[in-house]
C-alpha cells in the first residue's frame, strides 16, 4: 500500500528538536530484550532512565537494578525457560524487574494490584508461575493469590549502581518475552505469548516511525500488565530515553496535565476514552509546549476530541492514530498535524505498518471492494506466537497463509471501512453491531451523534433486551452538566440527527464510564436497566381509576419501566413502534375494544389513551 505523500511530510516532521535520533537497526532485531538495552545501558550510563515522583534511577542503576533481580530468580528457580509473575504498585521498581526476569531467561507475567483478585487468581493459576515478584505493599496481596506459590521480595538497588559481575542475558530472539493476558471484555481472558524478535521488531518500527530518541521523555499512564504500557517502557529504554511513571488511578485524571507539564513531557499515549477525559478536565489557556507525539488508540478516536487537543499543542506537534492489539501489536498508523483538517466524524487508522498487510472480509471470507464494510484481518510474519496452553483456540485464531512458512493471518473482531485512497476506518468491534426492529446500527455511530451535545461529554451505547426478547438501544452518558439532560429533552435533540430506530430506547447517566485496564471502554461493565421511570420534563402523577391503573400496569410491562404518571409520553419511556403494536394488541384484549395503532401512536400518555379507550365505548371497569 502506497502512504500518500501528505502523510509521509507529517512524519518527516515527528523529530525532536534536539536531533538526537538514532535509526533502530534490523540487525538488533535478532538479538534479545536484555542484550539491545545492555547496549543502550552502556551507551548512556549516567543519563535519567526512569522517573516516579522523588524515585529515579539513572540506566547504570536500572542495569544494576535487572541484574540483581536476575540473579535471585535464577537462585530460585534454576536456569530454563519459563514464566515469572510480578505483583508490583506503579513504581520504578517494575522495570527493573521486568529486565531481570527477561535477563534471566524467563518470560513475565504481570498481575495488577487494582485487577479483581479473582483474575489475578486465573491469570496466576492458566500461567503457571512458579514464583511471583513482588514489594512488601503488595506481599500480603501476593500470599493470598499465591496458594503455595513462593513469593520474592523484589531486591532494592537504591542509589548503588555498581554491577557486580557481568550482567547475564540468558535469552535469544526466538524464546518466549511475554505472557500478557487479554482484557476479556468478550470472554475468558486469554494468554497472548510473543517472542523477543517479534517485541522487538514492533518497537523498531515504532520507534524508527516517530524517531524516538535519547532526549525524549516519554510518560506512562498505565500500568504494565496490558501492551500499550510495555510499548512505551521499551521504546524508552531500549533508545536511551527517559520514562516517566504517572499513577493515574490512585492521583486522578486531573494530575496528567500537570506532569505533562512539569515533567516536559515528549512522547505520551492516551487511549481514546482517557483522552477524553484528560480534555476534560483542561482549564481555559492550558497548553503542552514539549508534547511533540501524542499516541492515541486503544478505542475508536472521535473528531471532535483531535480538534480540541489541536487548539492546545504545539506547532510541530504530531498525533498519531492506529489500532493495536495485544495479539497483532501496532497495524497502522495515520499522522495528524497540528493544522491538518478532519472530514469524518471518527479519526482514520491509517496505512499499514512495515511489514504488515491488512484485508477486510466479508462473512465468507472474501476481500470487500473499497467502502464497504469488512472485519479486519491482519497479515504478517510477526503476529503472537499464539495463546498460552490453548493450541486449539491459536489454531482457530492464527491461520497460516499459503506459500509461506512464516506468513500468517490473525481476524481481529474490529470492523473497518477502505476508502478509494486506501485510507482505513476503524467501525468498531463486530460486537457493536445489531439488528433494531430491522434495521442494522452501528452503535458507535449513534455513540458519535451523542458526542456533538453539548449536554453529554461521554457516552456509550449498548444492545438491551426488552421483556419480549427484542433488542434496543441503551445509552449510558456522562452529563457535562449534572444531572443532565432528560430523556424528553434528549430524545427532541436526536429526533433532528438519527432516524427513529437509532434513536436509544433508555439513558442512564454515569459519574464517568468504565474502562478495561488496557484503557479500552469496557462494555460488559456498563449497568443495566433498573426498571425505573427515567427522567422526563413531566412532574409525575399517578393513575387513578381502573383504565388509567391497567394502562399503566400494561405500558411498565411493554416498556420495562415504572412507575410510569399518566402524562409521561410513550415515546419518551422507551416505547417505538413495534412497542406501540405490542401495546395496541394488549389493550384490545384487555378493554374489549379494537383500537387502532394509529390512536396509540397519537394518544402518547396514558390520560390520552384512556379517553380514547373511553370514547371508542372500550370497557371501563372491572365489573
Amino acid at each position: 500500500m502506497r502512504v500518500p505523500l501528505e502523510q509521509k511530510a507529517i512524519r518527516a516532521q515527528c523529530f525532536h528538536p534536539s536531533g538526537t535520533f538514532v535509526e533502530f537497526p534490523k540487525g538488533d532485531v535478532e538479538t534479545s530484550i536484555p542484550e539491545r538495552f545492555d547496549k543502550i545501558a552502556r551507551a548512556y550510563p549516567d543519563k535519567l532512565a526512569i522517573n516516579m515522583g522523588d524515585g529515579h534511577w539513572t540506566y547504570a542503576a536500572l542495569r544494576c537494578g535487572a541484574h540483581r533481580v536476575s540473579r535471585e530468580i535464577l537462585r530460585t528457580l534454576g536456569h530454563g525457560p519459563e514464566p515469572v509473575a510480578f505483583l508490583l504498585k506503579q513504581s520504578i521498581a517494575v522495570v527493573g524487574v521486568l529486565l531481570g526476569i527477561l535477563q534471566a531467561g524467563k518470560f513475565y507475567v504481570p498481575l495488577d494490584p487494582s485487577y479483581p483478585p479473582r483474575r489475578n487468581r486465573f491469570v496466576l493459576e492458566d500461567s503457571g508461575a512458579r514464583l511471583i515478584v513482588t514489594d512488601d505493599a503488595n506481599a500480603p496481596l501476593a500470599h493470598e493469590l499465591s496458594n503455595g506459590t513462593p513469593q520474592m521480595v523484589t531486591p532494592d538497588c537504591g542509589d548503588d549502581d555498581r554491577l557486580d559481575g557481568d550482567s547475564p542475558n540468558l535469552a535469544d530472539a526466538s524464546d518466549i518475552a511475554w505472557l500478557l493476558y487479554t482484557s476479556g471484555t468478550t470472554g475468558q481472558p486469554k494468554g497472548v505469548i510473543q517472542s523477543h524478535r517479534n517485541v522487538l521488531h514492533f518497537i523498531r518500527s515504532y520507534s524508527n516511525s516517530i524517531h524516538v530518541c535519547s532526549d525524549d521523555r516519554i510518560a506512562l499512564l498505565r500500568y504494565a500488565s496490558v501492551f500499550g504500557a510495555t510499548r512505551d517502557i521499551l521504546a524508552a529504554i531500549l533508545n536511551g530515553a527517559s520514562l516517566h511513571l504517572f499513577d493515574v488511578k490512585q492521583d486522578g485524571v486531573a494530575s496528567i496535565a500537570r506532569g505533562l507539564i512539569k515533567e516536559r513531557i515528549t512522547i505520551c499515549f492516551f487511549g481514546s476514552p482517557l483522552f477524553r477525559s484528560f480534555l476534560n478536565t483542561l482549564d481555559d489557556g492550558v497548553h503542552f509546549p514539549d508534547l511533540r507525539i501524542v499516541r492515541l488508540g486503544s478505542d475508536t478516536v472521535k473528531t471532535q476530541d483531535v480538534e480540541r487537543f489541536q487548539a492546545r499543542c504545539a506547532p510541530r506537534c504530531v498525533l498519531v492514530n492506529g489500532l493495536s492489539s495485544t495479539e497483532t501489536a501496532t497495524v497502522c498508523k495515520y499522522f495528524i498535524a497540528k493544522e491538518t483538517k478532519l472530514t469524518s466524524e471518527t479519526v482514520p487508522i491509517g496505512y499499514p505498518t512495515d511489514d504488515t498487510e491488512i484485508a477486510l472480509l466479508d462473512d465468507e471470507g472474501k476481500e470487500v471492494a473499497p467502502g464497504e464494510v469488512g472485519t479486519i484481518t491482519i497479515k504478517s510474519r510477526y503476529l503472537a506466537l499464539g495463546y498460552w496452553r490453548q493450541p486449539a483456540a491459536t489454531e482457530a485464531a492464527f491461520s497460516r497463509q499459503p506459500g509461506s512458512d512464516e506468513l500468517r493471518a490473525f481476524q481481529m473482531g474490529d470492523l473497518g471501512r477502505r476508502r478509494p485512497d486506501g485510507l482505513l476506518e476503524h467501525l468498531g468491534r463486530t460486537e457493536c453491531h445489531a439488528k433494531i426492529r430491522g434495521y442494522r446500527v452501528n452503535t458507535t455511530e449513534v455513540e458519535r451523534v451523542l458526542l456533538q451535545l453539548n449536554a453529554i461529554s461521554d457516552a456509550a451505547v449498548v444492545v438491551r433486551n426488552d421483556p419480549a426478547g427484542e433488542a434496543r438501544l441503551v445509552a449510558c452518558v456522562v452529563p457535562a452538566t449534572p444531572p443532565g439532560p432528560t430523556m424528553t429533552q434528549l430524545r427532541a435533540a436526536l429526533q433532528e440527527l438519527l432516524p427513529e430506530y437509532m434513536i436509544p430506547s433508555a439513558v442512564i447517566a454515569m459519574d464517568r464510564l468504565p474502562l478495561t485496564p488496557n484503557g479500552k471502554l469496557d462494555r460488559r461493565a456498563l449497568p443495566s436497566l433498573d426498571g425505573g421511570r427515567p427522567m422526563l420534563d413531566t412532574p409525575f402523577v399517578a393513575p387513578s381509576g381502573w383504565v388509567e391503573s391497567e394502562l399503566s400496569r400494561i405500558w411498565q410491562e411493554v416498556l420495562d419501566v415504572g412507575p410510569i404518571g399518566i402524562h409521561d409520553d410513550f415515546f419518551a419511556l422507551g416505547g417505538h413502534s413495534l412497542a406501540a403494536t405490542r401495546v395496541a394488541s394488549r389493550v384490545s384484549r384487555q378493554f374489549q375494544v379494537e383500537i387502532p395503532l394509529r390512536a396509540i401512536l397519537h394518544a402518547r400518555t396514558i390520560a390520552e389513551m384512556a379517553a380514547a379507550i373511553t370514547a371508542l365505548g372500550g370497557k371501563t371497569s372491572d365489573a
